[in-house]
């Protein structure tokens, strides 16, 4: 059409066929931003329902939070925090697109909004990212970060939900269409439509209501896998009956139970009476065990589920057996008892209120069983307790027991605390004091020393009284030379609660003088 000398007539055909491309080009444009405009319309209507599907998942979290509280507050909590995130973001949304339709003519005429011009002075202007292109991209990057951070910290769900949010709200560069990279920004919103712009946007808050949906859903889910999980089962062994004779073959099972701290059920009632004591998802029963025999449990548990409520039978049995008819006697320290201090005595029959203790040196200090004995006055190398009481039936029972009689073991002297072979200067030998110790000894006494022998190498040995190192003993520790040893030997105590009491010989203390 452009060679050769057209005719008048040629060149007016020619110039009709330019006008009616350029009509077709022009209604084409036309159709694409009328359906632009209608895609927008119904990402709009299709998020609305999203929202409502979103709060009506939240509102159905909090009925189970007042139902099972323990199990689904943490829960809650979580997907609380993702809600706000989402509903944080999608507000910003809301302000862009607001600024975007307010730069049209006419918001609803979706054919007039083909320029550009506002989105590019507002993101672009200069040709770089402007102050809110940066806020754009900082709120995209807060909300993926956010819901990811907050996905990754419940173990229960499975990582890629976190990559999925990290890969839909990427910022990271774009390569077009001719391998150029190019800004994320830049390549999704430079040059486009306004209402391609508005578009995109409202894509973008589809996400947003998709995301939080799907994370809400796998936080549910990874709860319910967890509480599925064959770690929460135990192996419970059931036998047939809670109690055997002696020759009989052991019948039972073993069955899996499942094990729920947070679970608490809304009533517990056992054998007609009201049980609330409940510990880490396992009821605590507490009642009499009632007469020999076999006993029968009855009873029920109930769980609120929605606005109904859920009972679960109980049904079991066991047995009480007769009273055991030998004594239970025991020494709180030891196997043994000791001279010269109060022995603390544990003594009862199983099945027996009150109990008939006798032995020499034995009295009753208190309720349940407890008695101390001294046996300090008694020469002989043991001791015997004799036990009696009645059985619930009216029978009598009696046992007795022997006991090893000791000495308290052979005490050790201290100087300022130290045994053995020690070092220490003038000074501190000077202060020090003199003391004896029962080391390894299970009974916590206390021994005053009263007196003690001090001996320089080469002067005379000095008798002192006391604790403390006397004038003497203290002119003769001043002519002894650096490197010289003195001996704290002899050391004379008693017990503070028992002076009468004579206690074996008490090792001596050699010091090394430093100075």
């Amino acid at each position: 059409m452009a060679g050769g000398k057209l005719s008048p007539r040629q060149k007016m055909i020619n110039l009709m066929y330019l006008v009616f491309i350029a009509m077709m080009a022009l209604n084409m444009s036309k159709e694409v931003l009328s359906a632009f405009g209608l895609m927008n319309e119904k990402l709009t209507a299709s998020n609305t329902i999203a929202t409502e599907r979103n709060t009506a998942f939240m509102a159905g979290l909090a009925d189970k939070v007042s139902e099972q509280p323990e199990k689904y507050t943490p829960l809650k909590e979580k997907a609380d925090q993702i809600s706000a995130l989402s509903n944080e973001f999608n507000t910003y949304l809301d302000k862009v697109k607001g600024e975007l339709l307010g730069s049209a003519d006419d918001p609803t005429d979706y054919e007039t909004m083909d320029k550009g011009d506002f989105l590019d002075e507002k993101f672009f202007k200069g040709g770089v990212l402007s102050g809110d292109a940066n806020e754009f991209l900082e709120n995209v990057k807060k909300y993926r970060d956010g819901v990811s951070s907050a996905i990754r910290s419940v173990k229960e769900v499975e990582p890629v939900v976190a990559d999925d949010v990290e890969k839909t709200f990427s910022t990271e560069d774009v390569k077009d269409g001719d391998g150029v990279k190019k800004n994320w920004l830049q390549y999704n919103f430079e040059g486009f439509p306004l209402v391609a712009s508005l578009t995109k946007i409202t894509q973008m808050q589809a996400d947003v209501k998709t995301t939080e949906s799907k994370v809400l859903s796998a936080l549910l889910a990874g709860q319910q896998a967890s509480e599925l999980s064959f770690s929460n089962y135990e192996a419970i062994v059931v036998p047939d009956k809670t109690a055997f004779f002696s020759g009989e073959k052991f019948k039972g099972r073993i069955v899996l139970g499942r094990f729920d701290a947070t679970l608490k059920p809304t009533k517990v009632m056992v054998n007609g009476k009201e049980q609330t004591e409940v510990q880490n998802g396992q009821i605590m029963l507490d009642f009499p065990a009632g007469n020999v025999g076999e006993r029968k449990i009855d009873g029920v548990l109930e769980f609120k589920e929605g606005d109904s409520i859920i009972p679960i039978k109980i049904a079991s049995t066991y047995a009480v057996i007769p009273k055991p008819n030998s004594a239970v006697i025991s020494a709180d320290k030891m196997n043994v008892v000791y001279r010269g201090v109060q022995n603390p005595m544990t003594i009862s029959i199983p099945g027996v209120p009150s109990v008939n203790a006798t032995a020499p040196g034995l009295k009753k200090v208190g309720g349940a069983g407890k008695y101390v004995m001294n046996v300090t006055s008694i020469k002989s190398r043991e001791v015997a307790i004799k036990v009696s009481g009645k059985l619930p039936n009216g029978s009598s029972v009696s046992d007795s027991k022997k006991f090893r009689i000791k000495d308290i073991p052979r005490p050790v002297g201290t100087v300022r605390g130290e045994d053995g072979s020690i070092k220490m200067s003038k000074s501190g030998m000077q202060k020090a004091s003199i003391g004896a110790i029962l080391p390894d000894f299970d009974f916590d006494i206390k021994l005053d020393v009263t007196s003690f022998k001090f001996k320089v190498s080469g002067q005379p040995t000095i008798n002192v009284r006391g604790r403390r190192l006397d004038s003497r003993a203290k002119s003769a520790l001043k002519k002894a030379k650096r490197g010289s040893t003195v001996q704290v030997m002899d050391i004379k105590a008693q017990l503070k609660t028992n002076k009468g009491y004579k206690l074996k010989k008490i090792s001596p203390v050699i010091i090394e003088l430093t100075n």
